[in-house]
């Protein structure tokens, strides 16, 4: 079919790895149609001749960007070292057709910052990332991704579970955890030692 409106191609090539893993997952969708309107801002960059900040949020819940910078760092460092964590040992990142797609995996209420599932292939896991205390809000958020996991990726016979890793915890998310199934809570701790040699 022919285009109803004139469409101007650039004579522009972006590397693959110079692009924001979101969008880039994005735009691997096995869909005919890919939503990336939340990806504008980079696009535009690209378009302009502008390489745009690779880090940059869409989640309405992140006020600081420079925190959600810190979020990505923790990504990075928790998928490079996965199998040397406590849930690498028993789950794997999520792949598509033989290719790691389980980090930044897009859905219809935003990116999953990681998605596992397990060596037996019984059960997907979701993962949320928060740089420091996680609020009860992060809850909600997670729930969405695991509904979203639950409708459009799961078999029948998969049991999708949530994991929240945050530096700490408060008193709200303790409660709203305590009536909430399938989801955990993992603190994480930095070690960071300087040795005179």
């Amino acid at each position: 079919l022919q285009h109803r409106r004139k469409v101007r191609w650039l004579d522009l090539l972006v590397a693959r790895s110079e692009v924001n893993v979101g969008l880039r997952n994005s735009t691997n969708s096995q869909g005919t149609l890919a939503n990336l309107t939340q990806h504008a801002a980079e696009i535009e960059s690209y378009i302009i001749g502008k390489r745009s900040n690779p880090v940059a949020s869409v989640d309405e819940i992140v006020e600081d960007t420079s925190a959600f910078a810190l979020e990505k760092h923790l990504e990075e460092f928790l998928v490079q070292n996965w199998s040397q964590t406590e849930l690498g040992r028993k789950y794997d990142i999520y792949e598509e057709d033989g290719e790691i797609v389980g980090q930044q995996y897009p859905s219809d209420t935003g990116p999953i910052d990681i998605l596992a599932i397990s060596k037996d292939k019984k059960e997907i896991l979701v993962i949320e990332l928060k740089k420091g205390r996680a609020s009860d809000a992060v809850v909600g958020q997670i729930q969405r991704y695991m509904g979203y996991v639950m409708d459009e990726l799961a078999d029948a016979n998969q049991v999708v579970k949530g994991v929240i890793i945050a530096l700490e915890d408060d008193l709200r998310i303790k409660r709203a955890l305590k009536v909430t199934t399938n989801i955990e809570f993992f603190r994480y701790q930095i070690s960071f030692k300087l040795y005179k040699s």
